[in-house]
């Protein structure tokens, strides 16, 4: 089950000797990582705040992450100004049972109003826990929250924290062996009923060390204070006990679970629980976009403006009498079809194919390349639209288990040495869509191929960006990219395959040839939202008037939800980088006077939610475990936090 430990310590000692309790929480976190090592977590208690720092790693890991180095050296820096006397730390070590670890709400320590706990065992009757607290609001698919908000909840009706306590495993079935701070209250709560923690004072200091297991407490103490472990007096916290620990001076007393004595009352203090992952200084952005200083090649002005502001506006659309023009020679009065309209099943080329037989005029063929990714959300859709238009839809499938194992074995290789440069090789499989629509001109004798692309709000240059590629404008038009930008980029992969020869494996191939058909192959296409307005508003409100057209039940975005890879790889970058599509998105609407900066800054925050369904639905279609990618992720370098040391 999860490892649970903690400390409590006189603030005078801290500040003399910071290294021995720095060193101490670590040895104890990797310690108990024998008991859980599937996210870890640890929260400290310093004067009025209480910062917690957890993470879907584990011990040994998170001990590597720069940001939890830096917490880990901040917590022995008690904060000035308070009368406590004690400060105290407590951590977690977590084996996954109920709750996705990739979302660290479901991570300990586990945060209620001001309580903040940590939880080993399992409570098989939390539903039952919360009926007990109508009204409670519930964050998180832990079992461990019940207990922490039945306390909570209990403490606000004027209990004692023992009563709270009792109170709590009195209802508890199943295990349960948990240690919390009580911010307020300045005191720090173990309890068991199974008899799964272990302490020990020291004599002198008065120093208090707690573990899960007897010989992890009796290691760690051996190895962290050497000749003067032998003044720790070694505890036994049995069934059915706690223990209370105040912050405000040397007292500590157990109670029986069963009949707890009413115990001091301690005046409520003012405290503030903050998130030592995310207390650090937010990331500067663009004053005209929302593009962060971890954005490629991003500088800023005197004004703050960045480079890809001053460097001009996003492309005006040609007009729609230009596109007219364009159309006219190719249009047929025999009622035979005269277009083929690329179909992904995303909102763009869905509107598009709408734009094209209704508005334009046009006798369109729908195709579509399902090279196993394509969401079930889209294949929907473009029924939808098709049956509704009256449109002939052909369709061109891979060998979808081939594919799916090209995109496993390329991922395999990636996790093995991570670079956001080599994201856009997930994708490489959808490329030779360019090939089937050549291949179907031909094939149809239909010289009007339509791609729905174009949107220049869609245009992400940092894709290349992070392989070290300063895009020239090419509007998402892929062979129109420089043919300087096409050998660096070229460059860029080739040595990380040198790099990392996991990369040579049987989809080599076909990822060569999504490469030549994607940049080097003469595209003439017509890019529909090169000569059209692009509306969000519009284009939705139309395809759901029109079409009921499916939204997706995880994300309030429409972008994207045609392709299972995104909520993969922005998950990536945001959770790396801080930033995804959606800020790019958001960024070039606010350049083209689409939407105002602060509205861009709401729809990126709620678009970059973590889509965790989307993504664990994405790791079973190709075949790789969503937890090894969610751990691959989080161990990965954070762009802020390098900026920070550096």
């Amino acid at each position: 089950m999860c490892g649970i430990f903690g400390v409590a310590a006189a603030v005078s000692d801290i500040q003399r000797r910071p290294s021995v309790y720095r060193d101490l929480v670590a040895d104890l976190l990797q310690s108990s990582e024998t008991r859980g090592g599937e996210a870890s977590g640890v929260a400290v208690k310093s004067g009025d705040i209480v910062s917690v720092y957890k993470s879907a790693l584990a011990a040994s890991a998170m001990l590597r992450d720069p940001g939890f180095l830096n917490f880990l050296d901040a917590s022995v820096r008690p904060k000035a100004g308070t009368d406590a006397v004690r400060w105290a730390a407590i951590g977690h070590c977590r084996l996954v049972t109920n709750g996705r670890e990739a979302d660290d709400t479901n991570n300990q320590p586990v945060v209620v109003d001001r309580l903040v706990g940590v939880h080993n065992g399992i409570v098989v009757n939390q539903e039952a826990m919360w009926r007990a607290m109508p009204g409670a609001a519930r964050r998180s698919e832990l079992d461990s929250e019940a207990i922490f908000a039945f306390v909570a909840d209990a403490v606000k009706k004027s209990a004692s924290l023992e009563n709270a306590t009792a109170s709590a495993f009195a209802l508890i079935e199943g295990e349960a062996s948990v240690a919390f701070l009580d911010g307020e209250r300045d005191a720090l709560i173990l309890a068991t009923n199974t008899g799964s923690l272990y302490w020990a004072r020291h004599r002198e200091s008065g120093t208090v060390v707690f573990a899960s297991e007897r010989a992890i407490l009796a290691a760690v103490l051996r190895r962290r204070f050497r000749e003067a472990s032998s003044g720790f007096e070694p505890r036994h916290l049995g069934p059915g006990q706690g223990l209370v620990i105040s912050l405000l001076s040397s007292e500590e007393r157990t109670f029986d679970l069963a009949s707890p004595s009413t115990g001091g009352t301690t005046a409520r203090r003012e405290c503030r629980v903050v998130d030592g992952r995310r207390d650090a200084p937010a990331l500067r952005r663009c004053s005209r976009c929302i593009l962060p200083e971890t954005f490629p090649m991003i500088d800023f002005d005197a004004s703050g403006v960045c480079n890809y502001c001053r460097d001009g506006e996003v492309a005006r659309p040609e007009g729609r009498a230009a596109l007219e023009r364009l159309v006219a020679r190719h249009r047929r009065r025999d009622g035979r079809p005269d277009c083929i309209v690329a179909l992904s099943g995303g909102r763009d080329s869905c509107y598009g194919l709408h734009v094209i037989k209704k508005e334009l005029g046009l006798n369109p063929i729908a195709f579509t390349y399902d090279w196993g990714l394509v969401t079930d959300i889209a294949r929907r859709n473009q029924s939808r639209v098709c049956g509704k238009l009256g449109v002939e839809h052909i369709w061109r499938t891979a060998d979808i288990a081939a594919k799916r194992r090209y995109v496993r074995a390329n991922l395999e290789a990636w996790m093995a040495r991570p670079r956001l440069g080599m994201i856009p090789l997930f994708t490489a499989g959808d490329k030779e869509f360019y090939y089937h629509a050549r291949h179907l001109r031909a094939e149809l004798d239909i010289d009007l191929v339509f791609f729905c692309a174009g949107n220049a709000y869609e245009e992400t240059r940092f894709k290349t960006g992070f392989a070290g590629v300063r895009e020239a404008p090419h509007r998402n038009a892929m062979t129109r990219i420089s043919v300087a930008n096409k050998l660096q980029l070229a460059a860029y992969y080739a040595g990380q395959v040198a790099i990392n020869p996991r990369y040579v494996n049987r989809s080599l191939p076909d990822a060569i040839w999504a490469f030549l058909q994607t940049y080097l192959i003469r595209d003439d296409f017509l890019y529909l939202f090169h000569y059209m307005p692009w509306d969000e508003a519009s284009v939705v409100d139309t395809l759901r008037r029109e079409y009921d057209w499916e939204l997706a039940s995880d994300t309030e975005t429409t972008w994207r939800i045609g392709d299972a890879t995104a909520a993969f790889y922005n998950y990536v970058y945001h959770s790396v980088a801080g930033f995804s599509e959606h800020d790019t998105f958001r960024s070039n609407q606010v350049r083209a006077g689409a939407l105002a900066r602060e509205d861009a800054l709401r729809l990126a925050e709620r678009d970059n939610k973590p889509r965790y369904d989307a993504i664990d639905e994405y790791a079973k279609l190709v075949g790789v475990s969503a937890n090894e990618l969610y751990r691959t992720v989080h161990a990965m370098p954070k762009l802020t936090i390098r900026r920070d040391l550096s």
